[in-house]
This record gives C-alpha cells, structure tokens and sequence, in this order.
C-alpha cells in the first residue's frame, strides 16, 4: 500500500481488538518517529500497553474502547507548534496505515492525569494531541466532504496538480469533521489557510501534508515554507 492508497484506507476507528502491537510494527513505527522528530524538531513518543489515558469518563463518552496504545504528539511550545504536530502527526497515521493499523486524533476525550506518567514532557514542552493506534474491530468509514469549491479561492484554471493535491486534503481528518481551510494559487505555489475553530491548527498540518501527497509535490509547493525547519538531534 502506497501513502496515496493508505489516505483513500484510513478512516478514524475508536473501538480496538484485545491485541498487542507486534514488535516489528512498533519498530517500524519508532523508526518513522524518529525521523520524524529529527526533522521537526519535535518529541514524538510512542506509548504501548497503556490502557489508563483511555480508562476515564471523557474516553467513554467518546465512545473510545479497547485502546492501550497511542502516540503522543509533543513539542517546544511556540506559535507553530499545533501545526506540526498535524502534519507529522498525519504522516505517521498514514504510516500505521500501511503497517496494518488503525488510528484515530484525540483531542479531549482521554485522561491527561492518568497517561502523565507514560511520556515525558520538557519543561518548556507541552503535549499537543494525542492519536490512538492499534487493531480496529472495524475499518471505519469515509466521513462527508466538502465541495471542492468551498476550500478553494483561486479562479481560473487550476494545474492537475494543485487540485489533486485539494482532493487529497478533502479527504483528511480534521476535528469535528470541520473541514475548516481554504487552498490557494499564486505563482506557481500553493497556500494553505486555517479557519477559526477546535484544533483547527492542528487540522491545517494534517491536511497540507495531504496535499502534498495528492500533488506529488514536496514543501517547496508552499508560499510559506516555515513548517518543515530541520532540526539537528
């Protein structure tokens, strides 16, 4: 499975089998990781057999069951912050994806008190979200999707590439379902804006590297190319 497949795959799921994460899918995640980390600068962890963050009020409420693993997304707090912890936090859903898993964002509906001693948090770092991960009892289904009129605010005619790359967002997950984000084009390279709303940051990362992946085009594609810093371990 391709990344371009695994986006078309990858619905979120909330209720997980009772079955524990082989250990060469944990490795193959902690490698993405670190990778991932290394480029971003960020302090991605992976947490298994935790079933505590999931064992609260809010996680049944949100009708979350059977997760004992998930991903921390931690970082430096700055203003970028949410949106590269969407971003990579996609890239590494979709990289579950292909291992055979299952993911879904979680915002607000887990114990932070209960998993605070599954992670580690800098002092001057903060936990921005967190995605459950494992094996679904179900695959999930498509949510609905906006028009692609309503997120793009360019006229005129539009390269294959760019609106590939809108396709691709649109079928990203973002909280609520919101879909809270309009594309443009100018001069060859694209841009990416959140609207107001829950975690919408946080859904502007996600769905720029969907975008990416639909264009085939790497961040360069952005008029603002602040997101991806490389970062020295």
């Amino acid at each position: 499975m391709n990344l371009r497949e695994a986006i078309d795959a990858r619905h979120s799921v909330r209720q997980y089998q009772d079955r524990p994460l082989e250990a060469e899918v944990i490795a193959a995640l902690e490698e993405e990781i670190r990778d991932c980390n290394r480029e971003s600068g960020l302090h991605i962890q992976l947490v298994t057999d935790e079933p505590n963050a999931f064992d609260s009020f809010m996680a049944h409420y949100g009708k979350f069951n059977g997760v004992t693993d998930y991903i921390a997304l931690i970082g430096k707090r700055g203003p970028d912050l949410d949106e590269k912890c969407g971003y990579y936090g996609e890239r590494l859903v979709l990289k579950a994806q292909q291992l055979g898993l299952n993911t879904c964002w979680v915002a607000l509906t887990y114990s932070k008190s209960k998993a605070k001693s599954a992670f580690s948090i800098g002092q001057d770092e903060k936990l921005c979200v967190i995605i459950a991960v494992g094996y679904g009892t179900t695959q999930g289904v498509p949510h609905t999707s906006k028009p692609f009129d309503k997120v793009v605010q360019s006229e005129g005619t539009l390269p294959d590439w760019f609106k590939n790359g809108v396709e691709a967002a649109l079928l990203a997950p973002t909280a609520m379902n919101q879909q809270k984000f309009v594309f443009s084009l100018d001069g060859g390279r694209a841009a990416a804006k959140a609207g107001r709303g829950f975690y919408a940051k946080v859904d502007l990362g996600i769905v720029k590297y969907h975008f990416e992946l639909g264009a085939g085009k790497d961040s360069s594609v952005w008029m603002d190319q602040n997101l991806r810093q490389t970062h020295e371990c």
